[in-house]
């Protein structure tokens, strides 16, 4: 699918400068510049403009006049994606829809426990008005001082309490969009039960502006927990893991918010860059867990409750020892270790990134056998496990050899590993990406792994929503 630019960009330009002002439309190569490389800087590209309109009005007056000059537009957020989602190609035809300014809360009900918030709002900014209000927006990620809810939306992300409240799609409950003709759907109802039709807030959800722009939504808010108990724990192997999980499930049920695996590598490197960050054990662990309990009775009741677990755990054999927060600074330090691992990573230096998901029961042997086939085609490939155990998803990175040179480690044996992966993803029946996107980074490997109905039905969609391809074209489906 390519967009038609048959109109030159000065008219388009010129008519978003009436529409949004002047000092909202950006072309100097200063001002455009932080909006056309990604996160990762993997990707850079190149733009007519970025436009930055304040309103939802805003946004519609700026689809409608890309659709009648035929302008592709790339909407963007906080800028944090890790798949190329949100850069333009480098035609500098396209341009970045920046929703930064649509920073409004909108409002805050208590008694149907929703917040309506604009696309532009800081997850962290969400979390705090939730606090305000005495309630827990619980979406949590590492970007979230930074990334946006319209860009948590779009990509569907996950983070660390997915366990216990679902992706940022579960806790959706309407949308305001912007069609690709220009048009502002109201889907703002903050409605538990509505069975009118199709579900069209899921369509846009998880799409990355490819069939629309989401300017504002409704989501939802639970009660403040009384306390929170956190937890290190130290196992032989994921196949422990995945049998303490089972028991944790059993003891806590849905007070148990948290499950975090990360594999003994994780916790070397984290030492190794962050060495303030100090690992809690005296003897080296096949695979460390962090979990958390969100009680609300009490502290005392949820500490109780842990103690329990964990006498069970050490008793059955399923956890080699284990550290319980003493304090809300050491519950910080803990959830910290988990933190730095991407920054850890980086700091070793290039790696390839692999977010994928498997159904939870297949993930020791999912780790086994990709690492064995790893080992024996890259030897010294170091892997880098962690991710949300709880839900299925791995971050699984594989890092150059000791000594190697990274660049060429990723020039000689970047594709080899990602069809190593996602081959052993497929024969698991799990997906290439389990909250980041597909971007630009995965919609060809989507391609090789959807079924012909599948994506058949995917393009149908696109095609019928966006039928010249102006919405985050070259993303998500091509």
């Amino acid at each position: 699918m390519t967009p038609s630019n048959a109109l030159a960009p000065q008219a388009f330009l010129d008519a978003c400068a009436s529409a949004i002002g002047a000092q909202h439309v950006l072309t100097d190569a200063h001002d455009t510049a932080p909006y056309l490389a990604d996160w990762r800087k993997r990707y850079e590209g190149a733009a007519c403009a970025v436009l930055c309109p304040a309103s939802a009005d805003e946004v519609a007056a700026v689809v409608k006049l890309a659709h009648e000059h035929r302008i592709a537009l790339v909407p963007q957020g906080g800028n944090t994606g890790l798949a190329g989602g949100a850069t333009p190609d480098t035609s500098g035809r396209q341009a970045v829809l920046s929703l930064r300014r649509l920073n409004r809360v909108r409002e805050i009900d208590t008694h149907n426990n929703t917040i309506t918030v604009e696309a532009g709002v800081i997850l962290a900014e969400v979390q705090a008005r939730a606090a305000e209000a005495g309630r827990l927006f619980p979406l949590s990620l590492a970007a979230e001082g930074s990334c946006t809810i319209g860009g948590n939306l779009s990509t569907n992300a996950g983070g660390t309490a997915v366990l216990r409240y679902g992706n940022t799609r579960e806790l959706c409950l309407g949308l305001e969009v912007v069609t690709p003709q220009g048009e502002l759907w109201d889907g703002l109802r903050g409605l538990r039960k509505d069975n009118t039709g199709y579900d069209l807030r899921d369509l846009f959800i998880g799409a990355e502006g490819t069939l629309g722009i989401i300017t504002a939504a409704v989501m939802k808010l639970h009660p403040q927990p009384a306390a929170r108990v956190t937890a290190l724990a130290g196992l032989a192997s994921a196949h422990a893991a995945l049998d303490f999980l089972a028991l944790a499930q059993r003891f806590a049920g849905p007070l148990l918010t948290g499950f975090e695996l990360m594999s003994d590598f994780c916790m070397q490197l984290v030492g190794r860059h962050f060495p303030q960050l100090r690992y809690p054990f005296q003897q080296r662990h096949a695979q460390v867990v962090l979990l958390e309990l969100s009680d609300n009775e009490s502290e005392a009741h949820g500490r109780e409750l842990f103690e329990r677990l964990m006498e069970a755990a050490l008793e059955e054999g399923l956890v080699e020892d284990a550290v319980v927060a003493e304090s809300l600074a050491q519950s910080q330090a803990f959830w910290n270790i988990r933190e730095h691992i991407p920054l850890a990573q980086a700091q070793e230096g290039l790696n390839v990134k692999h977010d994928i998901g498997v159904p939870i029961s297949r993930i020791g042997h999912f780790i086994e056998e990709t690492d064995a086939e790893i080992a024996r085609t890259v030897p010294g490939a170091r892997m880098v496990t962690f991710g949300h155990l709880g839900d299925g998803n791995l971050h699984y990175n594989v890092q150059a050899p000791e000594g190697g040179d990274p660049k060429r480690f990723l020039a000689e044996n970047e594709p080899t590993l990602n069809r190593i992966v996602y081959d052993s993803v497929a024969r698991h029946r799990g997906t290439i990406s389990a909250e980041h996107g597909l971007g630009q980074l995965k919609a060809d490997e989507n391609a090789h792994y959807k079924s012909d109905v599948e994506l058949a039905l995917m393009r149908a969609v696109k095609t019928a929503l966006d039928p010249l391809n102006l919405m985050n074209p070259g993303k998500v489906i091509r």
